[in-house]
């Protein structure tokens, strides 16, 4: 089977890494255009384009695929089918079309539940205890296709979006392999979505990652993992964004005090919240790198009293 793969984040390696191992015929990769990263503005390449230059694999980087002259290129290669895999632009028509088998995509949510560009971070900030991929052939409509497989697993307690993530890579790596061998044998069912079931998660938003303390601890804990590495839920103090990372729940005291109190610094900075408190381990002021919140209550960071969000 003649596959053209599209991805760009780390979060595609691995379905490639799985086509390339089981032996199938890979005839090009199509990822981001590379991009300038950090304060030195260095173009760096999109992960999925490092494994396919390591493999010798046609690589292709256009700004927005819907050239002409690109879609006939695709139309040389002669894919059979094609893989989608976080690519990052909604594909036309003409292209999802093209192969003759059509176009597969690796969502990492259960469809209907979760369409859209955020699934990962959707699961675990609304407190979800299960979430998984699904394997659907790609339509026009945004994860809208009918299901060919899908493959659940539970998310952890103290589970963070970067955690969840590699599980989920790996889990849909699995699963495009099984769906491809079930298209293969003719033996492939296609489950249209139920649209009265569907829910949405949209592209994350800076307010999105803002600590909102008036929450539970257990509200306020998902918001931080979920958030966890990229891009950190954060809190302000003084004027100054603070992202927050290993959060420990409290529900044990009577939740008097206000909301984004700073209660204690012992074992962790203890932040008030509705109806307990939450420890936070590992803190990261803006402009400055991670520390523990130990590290940042010995250099006076934090005090006893502060508040957070004010």
């Amino acid at each position: 089977m003649r596959v053209l793969f599209w991805g760009t984040p780390d979060f595609a390696t691995a379905p490639l890494r799985a086509l390339l191992g089981e032996g199938f015929d890979v005839a090009g990769v199509v990822t981001q255009p590379d991009k300038p990263q950090g304060r030195s503005r260095k173009m760096v390449a999109p992960p999925v384009k490092q494994i396919a230059l390591d493999e010798k694999l046609p690589v292709f980087q256009p700004e927005k695929p819907r050239d002409e002259e690109f879609q006939g290129m695709i139309r040389l290669m002669e894919p059979d089918i094609s893989v989608v895999v976080a690519y990052g632009h909604i594909l036309p028509k003409k292209i999802i079309d093209t192969p003759k088998l059509g176009t597969l995509n690796i969502h990492a949510s259960l469809l209907p539940a979760l369409r859209g560009a955020a699934p990962i971070q959707a699961a675990i900030k609304q407190g979800l205890s299960e979430t998984g991929v699904s394997i659907m052939k790609m339509v026009p409509a945004l994860d809208a296709g009918p299901v060919i497989l899908q493959a659940p697993t539970k998310i952890l307690d103290d589970e963070t979006y970067g955690e969840l993530q590699l599980r989920l890579s790996e889990l849909g790596a699995l699963t495009l392999i099984e769906s491809l061998a079930l298209i293969s044998l003719g033996q492939a069912t296609e489950t249209p979505q139920d649209e009265s079931l569907a829910t949405y998660a949209a592209k994350v938003t800076r307010d999105d990652a803002k600590i909102d303390w008036t929450r539970t601890p257990k509200e306020v804990s998902q918001t931080i993992r979920a958030y966890d590495p990229k891009p950190g839920a954060f809190t302000t103090l003084r004027g100054n964004d603070i992202k927050m990372f290993g959060p420990k729940p409290n529900a044990n005291n009577s939740g008097r005090e206000k909301p984004g109190r700073v209660l204690s610094t012992d074992g962790g900075v203890h932040v008030a919240c509705n109806g307990g408190t939450v420890i936070i381990s590992v803190v990261q002021p803006s402009g400055r790198s991670r520390m523990t919140a130990g590290e940042w209550a010995r250099g006076r960071g934090i005090s006893v009293g502060d508040i957070f969000g004010e």
